[in-house]
């Protein structure tokens, strides 16, 4: 079984990776290593796995599959998932079973500085994906959605059959997009789809953009972290090993509906209100917090909460780390990345 993951070097692909890689499954990662934040942890994140160019202080050449030296099962690809002529024959050479697209231009905030960034990676890029698969059938692709396209909804916990018609950023705009996009080729072409909702992810190479990074780092170097809201928010923080057990539970299990298109949530349905999860992150670290309250951002919600009820009946499964286990963990993974 051939697995492709675009976003090889991200945070979730990084660690789909790994775990394919240790179920044995031959895996082809690719990634346009953009700088978005800092590439030498998307460096890492590829050395950790056995791609070691970065050891002969080479930059990856563009096309060029490297093969890692921990697993030879596992390969990578530099390429931009706007390269429509590469894709094509990336998915011509190669011939997947399946493809997991994490790829994809994150960011809530920065949607509002580059929004032209979100439109060419998170729907050309999926687009592209779409259309290759249409040409070189496979049997599943999985892609990345979010829990932002709940927008303002007000019930809780969000279902997968709510209303998502207002999003309240482009980010979320681009991500309703995908699952759209998914939708009519599933109907047309019979593209087995299915958009996973991911819920604030945290761990382990997390990224630095993102809030328990932000904190973490702040805390540890004694500054003021920015509080937004003053305090008065909530998240479903979901740890990353929870979130790839539940692609793995996936990636073999394509709808099997007239339409084969489905969408599910990912997320630890225990949403955690941000005082107490700045709290958490005090108590592990052995340092005090200095915060700055500060008023809500454009573009962001003030709760995210996942109804698992449709994942857990599908695949008998649940998220099974705490905030306190999953905060250990990745403060652990940081001081030791970090020296």
């Amino acid at each position: 079984m051939k697995i492709l993951v675009t976003g090889a070097a991200g945070f979730i692909g990084h660690a789909l990776v790994c775990k394919l890689a240790e179920r044995g499954y031959e895996v082809l990662g690719m990634d346009n290593l953009n700088d978005y934040y800092d590439i030498q942890l998307k460096l890492d994140r590829l050395e950790d796995i056995g791609i070691d160019f970065i050891k002969d202080d080479l930059k990856p050449i563009d096309a060029k599959v490297y093969t890692s030296t921990k697993c030879d099962k596992v390969r990578f690809i530099k390429l931009d998932l706007t390269d429509k002529n590469a894709i094509d024959t990336l998915f011509e050479n190669e011939k997947f079973d399946y493809v997991c697209n994490l790829a994809a231009q994150a960011g809530v905030r920065y949607s509002l500085i580059n929004p032209d960034s979100y439109i060419q990676s998170n729907i050309v890029g999926l687009m592209n994906i779409l259309e290759a698969c249409r040409h070189n059938p496979v049997k599943h692709l999985i892609y990345a959605s979010s829990s932002s396209v709940y927008g303002g909804n007000t019930k809780v916990p969000y279902s997968e059959t709510d209303q998502v018609d207002k999003p309240v950023s482009l980010y979320a705009a681009t991500k309703k997009s995908s699952e759209l996009m998914s939708h009519a080729y599933s109907k047309l072409y019979n593209i087995p789809t299915t958009g996973l909702r991911f819920f604030t992810v945290y761990g382990p190479w997390g990224r630095p953009d993102m809030a328990p990074f932000l904190f973490l780092n702040a805390i540890l170097k004694d500054e003021q972290i920015n509080v937004f809201n003053h305090g008065d928010m909530q998240r479903d923080f979901t740890y990353i090993d929870d979130i790839i057990d539940g692609i793995m539970e996936v990636i073999p299990s394509p709808s099997t509906k007239e339409i084969p298109y489905e969408i599910y949530n990912i997320g630890h349905s225990t949403p955690i209100k941000l005082q107490d999860f700045i709290s958490t992150i005090s108590k592990v670290s052995g340092k005090k917090v200095k915060e700055n309250l500060m008023g809500m951002q454009p573009g962001d919600v003030k709760i995210t909460y996942a109804d698992m009820t449709k994942f857990e009946k599908s695949f008998n499964y649940k998220p099974k780390v705490s905030l306190d286990e999953g905060i250990k963990k990745f403060y652990d993974w940081f001081m030791k990345y970090y020296n």
